[in-house]
């Protein structure tokens, strides 16, 4: 089979797009998701043709800049005035002069559909009340436990210290479960965000990642950013976690790496369109990421490590999405990047 061939039987909408951002060429699937010929779409910007409300050019300058591919989840591409589409968007180079565009549709929530948000918060809703009526026998048998230990012998004691622990533990996980429960929004703030990731840095050099060498390159110029503190310093706790548990106990680092990057736009489900020039990148030189999971590890209860309860990058993800922020991640071996995009304050009033 030829290049030709399997250009036009690849299931998955793809636009070849030039270094200006027009598009070059479309195979059938994306012809059948735009409803359009590739004849009446070739030559137009990307961005008129994939509406997305993403800037294109600058992610396009991205990728030839960074040589790294990027991967747009949970995204809302309009086809007509009454239909859309949430969609993942992978943007790849494949040469000086063409950029390869993967619209990967996921749920139809136009008319009749329902959208992602909705569902998750179903999700969330029975999750959280689960948790509360699991702890409460947890309660029950962790006291009896207890009254049991004080009339047993030191030697006997091995089985309902197990049970303690194991109830400890379970509660330990729920309550994590809970958090998802809080959908109140944050509470947004301006704030030097080195504050708050230096703070980060401290607590995890002195904790989780004293194992590690933490490297700071932080761009002491960048703008005050808007932000709920607590819940931004939650998420770059996490991340630090993830990687400082990813790697090993001699020659790990994590970089810690702040930045301006101008064209950054985002727009999810109708949303006006958010400018994130603000980057914080928290880079390790672990092992990566497995492949079987790399697509999915924002996912609840989606982890690569051995009891790893899949919770803490879910956790970042909604508080990101609650930031109408955006978070991103490159994983090979060797090395595993998040990055994550942020709003510059708005001008005080006074």
């Amino acid at each position: 089979m030829n290049i030709s061939n399997l250009w036009n039987a690849y299931p998955v909408p793809s636009f070849l797009i030039d270094r200006g951002g027009c598009v070059l060429s479309i195979n059938p699937a994306a012809e059948s998701l735009l409803n359009s010929s590739q004849k009446s779409v070739k030559g137009k910007s990307c961005g008129d043709v994939i509406q997305a409300g993403l800037d294109f050019a600058g992610l396009f300058s991205r990728i030839h800049h960074d040589q790294n591919d990027i991967n747009i989840n949970d995204i809302t591409v309009a086809i007509d005035q009454k239909t859309a589409l949430m969609c993942n968007i992978q943007i790849a180079m494949m040469d000086q002069e063409q950029v390869l565009v993967l619209v990967l549709p996921r749920k139809n929530i136009g008319r009749g559909g329902m959208a992602v948000g909705s569902a998750a918060k179903s999700a969330i809703g029975m999750a959280e009340m689960l948790a509360h009526e699991i702890k409460n026998p947890l309660a029950g048998i962790t006291g009896a436990a207890q009254l049991l230990e004080m009339n047993l012998s030191a030697q006997d004691t091995e089985m309902t210290d197990l049970i303690v622990s194991e109830a400890k533990r379970i509660v330990k996980l729920l309550d994590q479960v809970e958090q998802f429960g809080n959908v109140s929004l944050p509470t947004l703030k301006s704030v030097n965000i080195h504050d708050i990731v230096d703070r980060a840095r401290m607590s995890a050099a002195v904790g989780f990642a004293s194992h590690v060498t933490l490297i700071e390159e932080y761009d002491p110029s960048l703008p005050d950013t808007y932000v709920d503190p607590d819940q931004f310093m939650q998420v770059i706790l996490n991340l630090l976690k993830n990687a400082a548990e990813a790697l090993p106990d001699t020659h790990g680092e994590i970089r810690i790496r702040t930045f301006y990057e101008q064209g950054l736009r985002l727009r999810r489900d109708g949303q006006q369109t958010a400018f994130l020039p603000l980057q914080v990148e928290i880079i390790d030189n672990g092992p990566g990421l497995p492949a079987d999971i790399a697509r999915n590890v924002f996912d609840p209860f989606v982890s690569g490590r051995e009891n790893g309860t899949g919770l803490g990058l879910a956790l970042v993800s909604k508080i990101i999405t609650d930031h109408n922020a955006w978070i991103t991640i490159d994983s090979q071996p060797g090395r595993c990047a998040f990055r994550i995009s942020l709003p510059i304050a708005p001008k005080s009033k006074d």
